[in-house]
């Protein structure tokens, strides 16, 4: 296969997933915003405890075997090896199920004493309804681990929309109807959480019917295969470190929120204050999470699109496609970020229904996450890159040390009476500007070609802080002008800052003319926009 073609395969691969991501937030903003209306900020907080505890489970389950997958099976097929295909699914499965069984058994009996660890016992109906996500979820990640080492992103994308579509459908009524009848606000969470549930179950029965039908289709291939003791050790030795490093993180972040939960309560603020301020904090998460999910399409397609190429001892092309997704992150994240930052006002008053106090401190919450967005987005796509040239070990270090500066951060300063929870996100910037450094780092002295990163990053970052600036001052004119709509102070200035982002870009030629081959009717893409 020629490298404009594997270019093509790896573009459209991402641009399948970052279409089915762009519905999926959309869908995602019309079940959170509106669910924080319902059952307030104590509710939201108790539904996000539940989220954070469940992420624990569920990187242990399934964060390293699906790219161990990708990567062993993106390596057979290469090679048309579709035995070893059906080798690798086999065992895997059998590993995901053993996962599945356990995190969802301990995150559903124990959701009392998991809620109390949490500083939030409240939040145990929300636990306990998530539990039966985390095997759906490992039998899922199986089906998705197949297409995606076959470069075969539909079945990913269409079975993401299903479970946006269930999960505010039947979340939204679950919550209205337990709050009707119950009155109880942990209640109404756990009622959130089941659309969640049925979600998973529903996307888990559409990819069992896809896989089963591309299973059966597999070539037969009359190659040897590896025993499933030597599969399963391949595909650990891939998993383990993904997983530590994931897994690592998310428990991190579970013990973030016990410590700074636990230095509000210490400063003096009741428990239901304190979990308002959480629930706050958790929408400015919910906004900041947005933009991240569209580098995580980028992620999934290059790793086995690289490791095809590294397989067939192609590192030229492995660098291009590198540096290719290093310039679509930076074209995704970097306005985000700035966008977010400057607008961090309108954009939480819309959104999250803020006035008064609450309005001030979203405000400053979402400026330090804003900003946050474009390291985190670098941090996603370098350790990508790591673990597609199999040196996922470095990743894992990285992640530790940044996660325990930021625990160390949090703990100092929300400990202080006049910084309190907004030392929780300079804590999540401080760790990604770390952990974003040293995978830099990591990748030009362990990589035999290193892309050129940060040359990549530099332009989409010029154009996004020119248009930061215009789209702050479009900002600050309107309320000078006395116009107090929500939705005027916030449409109104991002219209200013896709029009400035866009001409920056073509200016700084941001966007190559090779990018624009590898896309259908390039030429001519590329022909309108002089490149």
């Amino acid at each position: 296969m020629s490298d404009t073609k594997k270019q093509q395969n790896f573009l459209q691969g991402t641009a399948l997933l970052a279409m089915a991501t762009a519905i999926v937030k959309v869908i995602g903003a019309l079940y959170k915003i509106p669910l924080n209306a319902i059952i307030g900020e104590q509710g939201f907080s108790y539904f996000n405890t539940a989220y954070e505890i469940y992420n624990v489970l569920l990187m242990i389950s399934t964060a390293g075997l699906p790219v161990a997958m990708s990567r062993m099976i993106s390596q057979a097929s290469s090679l048309g090896h579709y035995n070893q295909v059906r080798r690798v699914y086999a065992t895997a499965r059998g590993i995901f199920l053993a996962l599945g069984i356990t995190g969802s058994f301990l995150m559903t009996v124990f959701c009392r004493q998991l809620a109390a660890f949490q500083e939030q016992p409240d939040a145990w109906a929300a636990i306990g309804c998530l539990g039966p996500c985390v095997l759906l979820i490992c039998i899922m990640s199986t089906y998705r681990g197949f297409f995606q080492g076959q470069s075969n992103m539909l079945p990913t994308s269409i079975s993401q929309v299903l479970e946006a579509l269930t999960k505010l459908i039947v979340g939204i009524i679950a919550a209205v109807g337990l709050l009707k009848f119950t009155g109880s606000i942990p209640l109404a969470a756990g009622g959130a959480i089941l659309g969640v549930t049925a979600s998973c179950l529903l996307s888990a029965v559409y990819l069992f019917g896809c896989f089963r039908k591309s299973f059966k289709d597999l070539p037969i291939t009359d190659e040897g295969v590896t025993s499933f003791g030597q599969t399963a050790k391949g595909l650990l030795v891939i998993a383990i470190p993904i997983t530590v490093g994931s897994a690592g993180l998310q428990i991190l972040t579970m013990l973030e929120t016990k410590l700074y939960m636990g230095q509000l309560l210490n400063l003096g603020y009741a428990q239901g204050a304190a979990d308002t301020m959480k629930g706050i904090y958790n929408m400015t998460q919910t906004i900041f999470n947005m933009p991240c999910a569209f580098i995580t399409p980028i992620t999934i397609s290059i790793i086995p699109a690289i490791t095809a190429q590294l397989t067939l001892c192609n590192e030229k092309g492995a660098k291009e496609t590198e540096e290719s997704a290093a310039r679509i992150t930076g074209l995704i994240s970097m306005p985000c970020a700035f966008g977010l930052a400057v607008l961090a006002e309108p954009v939480t008053a819309l959104l999250g229904g803020y006035t008064g106090e609450k309005l001030v401190l979203a405000t400053k919450l979402m400026m330090v996450l804003g900003f946050a967005i474009m390291f985190n987005a670098v941090v996603l796509v370098t350790t990508a890159i790591m673990q597609a040239h199999g040196r996922a070990g470095r990743p894992v270090l990285n992640m530790f040390l940044g996660g325990l500066l930021k625990l160390v951060t949090v703990y100092i300063l929300t400990g202080n009476p006049h910084i309190n929870i907004l030392g929780t996100p300079i804590g999540t910037l401080l760790c990604y500007v770390c952990i974003c450094a040293l995978n830099i780092y990591s990748i030009r002295t362990l990589l035999s070609e290193p892309p050129a990163l940060v040359k990549n990053l530099a332009k989409p970052f010029l154009a996004a802080l020119v248009m930061g600036i215009l789209t702050w001052l479009s900002w600050f004119g309107l309320k000078q002008l006395g116009i107090d709509s929500r939705l005027i102070l916030c449409a109104l200035p991002i219209l200013v800052g896709v029009v400035v982002y866009c001409f920056m870009a073509l200016k700084l030629k941001v966007i190559t003319h090779e990018d624009c081959l590898l896309l259908p009717k390039g030429e001519k893409i590329a022909k309108i926009l002089k490149l």
